[in-house]
């Protein structure tokens, strides 16, 4: 019985707590599209919109990486350590087999690109 009371007197503080708004910013990627081909080795430059960002963002640092069969592939990290803001970075391109891929763009959240072409 003690301990029904114990997890009463927990949620009853947790109640009390006061809610703060979290601002999560899911920038739109614009480069890559579906008409992008990146080609093994080379710089390709990933933007994304920033223009609707919120006052305050919850988690500015920024990280992209290689969609492969839809899935995120986290070990082609393509890029890390930017400020989500800055609305682009370059990236080399991965050593990939040509093909149809996609990047995510994390931050406060995840943004995936549109499909595009890789060319070995």
């Amino acid at each position: 019985m003690s301990s029904f009371f114990a997890l009463m007197s927990l949620l009853a503080l947790a109640m009390s707590v006061p809610l703060q708004k979290r601002d999560v910013f899911v920038p739109p990627v614009l480069d890559p599209h579906q008409e992008t081909v990146w080609y093994v080795g080379q710089q390709a430059e990933v933007v994304w919109d920033t223009s609707n960002a919120p006052a305050q963002i919850t988690n500015s640092e920024g990280q992209i990486y290689l969609v492969v069969n839809n899935l995120i592939d986290f070990d082609y990290l393509l890029a890390n350590d930017f400020n989500i803001l800055d609305g682009s970075v370059m990236v080399t391109v991965p050593d990939v087999p040509t093909g149809i891929y996609a990047i995510v763009l994390f931050g406060d959240s995840g943004n995936f690109s549109q499909n595009f072409t890789i060319i070995a």
